[in-house]
């Protein structure tokens, strides 16, 4: 056992993530990082091949515990679950009350909130942290969305902020984002718009492909021009080198040789579903996770290919190539202003539901640097909650009202051309829905509440007085005014 404390921050997970994180830490001054992994085989291959680090390596628990200064403050990189259960459990045996306890994977934020109640009856702090950027971001500097108690965020703020990427303005990309599950939260919606994103970005590829005839490095160029203009991202500039990337093997395209069927770890899917239990549409990222579960649907695909009649992408060809790609790149920005929008509705209702003090502007500042979906507009949405803070809803600010203002008329172009030339364009077109419904003045809903009142008496409110109604449809149908239905 380790005779004395040496370490301010430990890290329990030693896989390519976990690794990488405490490789990061290793390398800011201040910190001296203790380290311990399941399988002895793995603490010592990372010893072995980066001795510059200085890691305290453990046996076992008591050796990690012991070697950690008070508060002892330790970072847990395992698959989300039962794995991380089973962790925390190990932990709070040789841990004492005012040490921190942090959970860095994708864990669901429903489980984060239970586990923060669990723990915090021993006296120890649990801080469910969203960690954005992948291998690289881990290594690099990632995006991190720490939740927990304020308190044990004095320890662990400095420590975070030492590992976290900057911002160009030289802000560290990291903020307490509120308590118990609010991290995780805030993580899992990033994850959501990362989806919109991707799959915006595919559609827009597919659209330029099949409309234009460009081969895919040509599209790389497209990108490549498009990420000097406001759409600079970290996803555009990454869609640029895999579109340029040739297969060794065939010697053709890689995009072309890969399966067209995307995978999902669930993030995504928690997105929605948590969008649905707290009534906020976020249809742009819905249909992205939907699109991925089409995509792997191959048996259904291959069946419909030759039966389901259509028009054929290969006659149709935009009149003007050039105009048809620029109506692409503003139809791309201004669904993204969507899928940020809706995803920041979604933060903003969490943070009703759960209690959290969630401050959009900063969220937004964390996500300027080392998470996928870091993009040059995410500064706009600081400046859009600081402008003002009630918001109702991002795409009503005043930069991005303007600029999908001035982009509408291209992105109703792109999704009427797409339906017409039958290329599957769902994101942006929900997106495009989405914004209709928005700024419409009545929408059908009202058919509907008269519909549900029909069979199931579920009643309805009226635009000319107040009061709960239904009408006495299996009667002589008048109106009486009533209770509301809970049905």
């Amino acid at each position: 056992m380790t005779e004395q404390s040496v370490a301010n921050i430990g890290v329990v997970g030693l896989a390519v993530m976990g690794s990488n994180l405490a490789r990061n830490l290793a390398s800011r001054e201040g910190n001296t990082v203790a380290i311990f992994n399941r399988s002895w085989e793995r603490t010592e291959t990372l010893i072995t091949e980066h001795p510059e680090a200085g890691f305290v390596p453990a046996h076992s628990y008591e050796e990690f515990a012991a070697s950690l200064s008070k508060p002892r403050t330790a970072i847990i990189m395992v698959q989300a679950g039962r794995g991380t259960d089973a962790v925390i459990d190990e932990l709070t045996k040789v841990f004492e009350p005012g040490d921190i306890i942090v959970d860095g994977g994708n864990a669901n934020f429903h489980d984060t909130i239970a586990r923060e109640q669990a723990v915090r009856e021993t006296g120890i702090h649990f801080v469910g942290t969203g960690i954005s950027g992948g291998e690289e971001g881990a290594l690099h500097g990632p995006s991190i969305m720490p939740g927990g108690s304020v308190e044990s965020y004095e320890t662990l703020g400095p420590i975070l902020a030492s590992i976290a990427a900057r911002a160009d303005d030289g802000e560290p990309c990291v903020t307490h984002v509120g308590t118990d599950g609010a991290g995780h939260f805030v993580k899992m919606v990033h994850n959501g718009i990362e989806y919109a994103d991707m799959q915006l970005i595919a559609e827009a590829y597919d659209l330029i492909r099949r409309g234009t005839g460009k081969t895919p490095a040509e599209i790389a160029d497209v990108f490549d021009e498009w990420n000097t203009t406001e759409l600079e991202s970290y996803l555009i500039e990454i869609t640029a080198q895999v579109l340029r990337q040739t297969d060794a093997e065939t010697g053709k395209p890689l995009v072309d040789v890969i399966l067209d069927a995307a995978g999902a770890k669930g993030t995504g899917a928690w997105t929605v579903q948590n969008a649905l239990d707290l009534g906020v549409p976020v249809s742009g990222i819905a249909e992205a996770v939907f699109a991925r579960s089409l995509s792997s649907k191959a048996a259904q695909r291959a069946a419909a290919a030759g039966v389901l009649p259509g028009p054929s992408s290969e006659d149709w060809k935009p009149s003007d190539p050039d105009a048809f790609i620029e109506d692409v790149r503003q139809a791309l920005y201004a669904s993204k202003i969507i899928a940020y929008s809706q995803g920041f509705d979604e933060i903003i209702a969490g943070a009703e539901q759960f209690g959290w003090d969630i401050k959009k502007g900063e969220i937004a500042k964390i996500w300027r640097a080392g998470c996928i979906i870091r993009a040059r507009f995410l500064g706009r949405i600081t400046e859009a909650y600081a402008s003002d803070p009630s918001l109702v809803a991002l795409v009503l600010a005043p930069y991005f009202r303007d600029a999908v203002t001035e982009a509408q008329g291209a992105w109703r172009r792109v999704v009427v051309s797409a339906a017409e030339a039958g290329i599957p364009s769902p994101a942006f077109s929900s997106s495009l829905a989405y914004y209709d419904g928005l700024r419409a003045e009545r929408l059908p809903a009202a058919l509907v509440q008269g519909q549900r009142d029909f069979f199931g008496a579920h009643t309805y409110k009226r635009i000319d007085k107040d009061g709960i109604f239904h009408t006495l449809w299996s009667g002589d149908r008048s109106e009486i005014e009533t209770e509301p239905s809970w049905h």
